[in-house]
């Protein structure tokens, strides 16, 4: 863990004075200064639509939903052993509880005992084969939840089971051959070579790099835990309040669960306290469950689980564990590269197959590989099935390249930013991804060149190197990492959105659409898109929850597509409006359609000024259409997932960051002293919200890489980490105490919406910096001489082990 570290390792010499220019990101830049004198609703600072609500107290999350009389509350009784047989159930045990009405068991689900999210292999409730520890067996619905949470905790006295040995390891997976899905490969030459050519070529190469690496998984920690409210409908029907970030989703695993179509199952969700992908999929055990209890006990039943549950019961980031082998050249080119990933499914498929593949089409990052033999093993153990967190993959495919291009530089003697920049991609040349994707708005030279001389990494370099040669004990580190993520989800029907958009006769707007807001501010960026499309200010527009009865099939709000897909249905809905007033204008008041401009609320129109309500209201006499449906799909997309090959992203994003740390090497104990993160969110809606993702994906992603452990235990199978005693993630005094955040200014080169780009998963890979500047700490240590065997997380007890390696030799 990452445990507080002295006052001593906090004092900085003069060599590392802050930014003197003050070239820190103002709100206030120029871009954003001249959105607002030209009147503009997008390009500027807006404050997040909640934000007063969320620090006075007053957003309703799913468990502030006034509980109808008559509710009811469920708690699930969970497996003992990690895996075995289910022998029996005492039922009479459970039921002779205080408070219990009803227990449920797989025999009770009226449709599919199923939420699986691809492969249907994900029991709602155990049948036969336990698969991991943690998973639910049965259900108990009481008068109270207390009631229902002390009932379900009988389960290790009322479960009789037969254990087995379980597997926990991906490497234990693989060597059994145990896997989710079918292994993925991608070889990809530009040459023309086959997979032996591909070694071959790494064999004869002038230096040639062999390892492995363990990267651990990370749990999302959500502030607000997993729930679902389900209420019985007249004619079968349901209605669901779930923290999803999947309500399409929710409602058709509903509609399996009861055995009813689609139409008769409505999935409601206004916000979340968080989700970052463990909401995605995962939250349809909870919907499925509570909905089965409502519709056979024809009242409103709730099930909200504690952290504890949460964390046993749910899966989160995949932990992966390569095998590489690279050839390189004196320069630090790479020439070739063959890596086996091989992930932590757990017991099903969940997510873990598209997780593989982004991870595959990342390990390239900002890299041309000429040569690249890839192969991805999912493996299944009997731990929780893992799932979506924020960067899908792509974080553990990069960290991959990212790890071997530091070692070779380590190996070579010379600036790991050196190395990295002679293998970055090209533009008119070297520029064609392994997936055989064409990278057309590559950014990454002058980007990284920006932050190079911003953050003044070259001197601060020398000056670690002169304080680390009269520092015995505290070392410092100092490391650059560059970032390119790829925008689409790898499926491409999944690229589409629907909104819808209501003008009432006051002049105010009412927005819907299908994406969730989890706290990104997503109804933010989507509510300035129509204020700005429409000409009003962003106090007439509200966005609406999410709701499956309003815009039907729609993808999760995931991939960091919320706001490039929603907001461009949102904006086409604004813009039909817009058109119908500017004709209502036109043949009222005389002039040219096209010609009617909508600003400040106010409609210039025929030589007069309208306010905007006083059109609306015209437009309403006149019988104009004033609400509107709007679309958007992605274009230019493909994807084989055969041949593994295709256009599957939209656009790239780019970033890169400088971290510094300072190390005791008696503890092992650290501390990140400044970060200069420099990142591309192309011609930003929200400077202030871009700004926030950015950092909070920085620090979250800090922790994945240094302090927060999963640990399981070899022989039970127990989830060791399970609490927020054992599991640590950053807080306010793990931020550095000099943190500079800058946007890149540049448009997106693709038709994004205002041409600006995501920025919900991308800045995560930003902290690798963190990581690798711990490891140029470690390396000090031994003079570097050594290349650091370090493992992520890279937690105290890692660092020591590292640094006793790096000091024997």
């Amino acid at each position: 863990m990452n445990k507080p570290v002295p006052s001593t390792l906090l004092q900085r010499p003069a060599a590392f004075a802050p930014y003197q220019d003050n070239q820190q990101l103002r709100l206030d830049s120029h871009a954003e200064a001249r959105a607002h004198q030209a009147g503009a609703r997008v390009g500027i600072s807006q404050a997040h639509e909640s934000a007063q609500l969320h620090v006075t107290g007053g957003a309703t999350y799913t468990d502030d939903i006034p509980e109808l009389a008559g509710t009811l509350h469920c708690a699930l009784g969970l497996a003992p052993v990690a895996a075995g047989r289910l022998l029996s159930i005492d039922l009479d045990a459970l039921r002779a509880m205080p408070g219990v009405v009803r227990v449920f068991t797989a025999e009770d689900i009226p449709g599919a005992n199923d939420w699986g999210s691809i492969v249907h292999d994900d029991p709602i409730l155990c049948v036969g084969d336990i698969r991991y520890l943690g998973q639910p067996v049965f259900a108990v619905v009481a008068e109270t939840r207390d009631q229902a949470r002390r009932a379900a905790a009988l389960a290790r006295q009322v479960l009789r089971v037969e254990s087995a040995q379980p597997v926990i390891t991906p490497q234990q997976a693989h060597a059994k051959g145990q896997y989710v899905v079918d292994p993925m490969h991608l070889v990809r030459s530009s040459s023309g070579l086959d997979e032996a050519g591909i070694r071959a070529r790494i064999t004869a190469a002038p230096h040639r790099l062999q390892g492995q690496l363990d990267v651990g998984g990370q749990e999302q920690f959500y502030l607000e835990g997993q729930i679902s409210y389900a209420t019985p409908k007249e004619g079968g029907a349901m209605h669901v309040h779930c923290s999803t970030q999947h309500p399409s989703e929710m409602q058709h695993l509903v509609a399996h669960a009861l055995g009813v179509q689609a139409h008769a199952v409505q999935v409601e969700c206004r916000r979340m306290g968080g989700g970052f992908g463990g909401k995605e999929s995962q939250s349809g055990l909870f919907a499925c469950m509570a909905s089965v209890a409502a519709r056979l006990l024809a009242r409103p039943v709730k099930l909200r689980v504690d952290r504890d549950d949460d964390f046993l019961i749910t899966g989160r980031r995949h932990c992966f564990w390569y095998e590489y082998d690279v050839g390189y050249d004196d320069a630090g080119r790479i020439l070739g590269a063959a890596i086996t990933m091989v992930s932590r499914a757990g017991h099903s498929a969940d997510l873990s197959a598209p997780v593989m593949t982004r991870a595959l089409c990342h390990f390239d990052n900002a890299y041309w590989l000429p040569e690249v033999a890839m192969h991805g093993y999912c493996g299944k153990t009997n731990t929780q099935s893992n799932t979506a967190f924020r960067g899908f993959g792509g974080p553990q495919g990069a960290i991959a390249i990212e790890y071997i291009l530091d070692s070779i530089a380590r190996g070579l003697q010379q600036d790991p930013l050196a190395v990295r920049r002679a293998n970055f991609y090209g533009r008119a040349e070297h520029n064609v991804t392994p997936y055989l994707q064409t990278v057309r708005d590559n950014v990454i030279h002058e980007l990284v060149d920006q932050l190079e001389e911003r953050s003044g990494y070259q001197a601060r370099r020398a000056a670690i190197a002169s304080y680390n040669a009269t520092s015995p004990v505290l070392k410092r580190g100092l490391a650059l990492t560059p970032v390119k993520f790829g925008i689409s989800f790898n499926v491409k029907h999944f690229n589409q959105a629907g909104a819808l958009v209501h003008v009432y006769t006051d002049g105010s707007i009412l927005v819907n659409h299908g994406g969730t807001e989890m706290g990104q501010g997503l109804n933010t960026k989507v509510a300035q898109v129509v204020a700005h499309e429409l000409g009003v200010a962003f106090e007439r527009v509200r966005v609406t929850a999410t709701d499956t009865s309003k815009v039907a099939n729609t993808s999760a709000t995931a991939a960091s597509t919320g706001t490039d897909l929603n907001g461009k249905a949102a904006q086409d809905a604004a813009r039909q409006i817009r058109e119908h007033l500017a004709a209502c204008a036109a043949a009222r008041h005389g002039g040219k359609a096209d010609d009617v401009r909508f600003a400040n609320d106010q409609v210039q129109v025929g030589g007069k000024q309208l306010s905007f309500e006083t059109l609306v209201g015209q437009a309403y006499t006149d019988r104009v259409q004033l609400w509107s449906d709007g679309f958007y799909a992605t274009p230019g997309l493909s994807w084989d997932k055969d041949k593994m090959q295709g256009n599957p992203f939209y656009y790239f994003a780019y970033g890169a960051a400088v971290s510094e740390v300072v190390v005791d090497t008696l503890t092992g104990e650290w501390k990140l002293l400044r970060a200069d993160l420099l990142h591309d969110v192309g011609r930003s809606l929200n400077p202030a919200v871009d700004i926030g993702q950015v950092e909070g994906a920085f620090i979250q992603g800090m922790g994945w890489l240094t302090m927060e452990e999963l640990v399981w235990h070899p022989q039970s199978g127990l989830l060791l980490t399970h609490a927020p005693s054992t599991y640590k993630i950053p807080t306010a005094n793990d931020c550095p105490p000099e943190f500079n955040v800058q946007l890149f200014e540049g448009d997106n080169v693709e038709d994004s919406i205002h041409r600006s780009k995501a920025v919900g998963e991308p800045p995560l890979l930003l902290p690798f910096s963190v990581f690798f500047a711990i490891r140029d700490a470690v390396a000090a240590a031994g003079g570097h001489r050594i290349v650091p065997p370090l493992q992520a997380p890279a937690t105290s007890e890692a660092i020591l082990r590292a640094i006793s390696a790096v000091q024997a030799g």
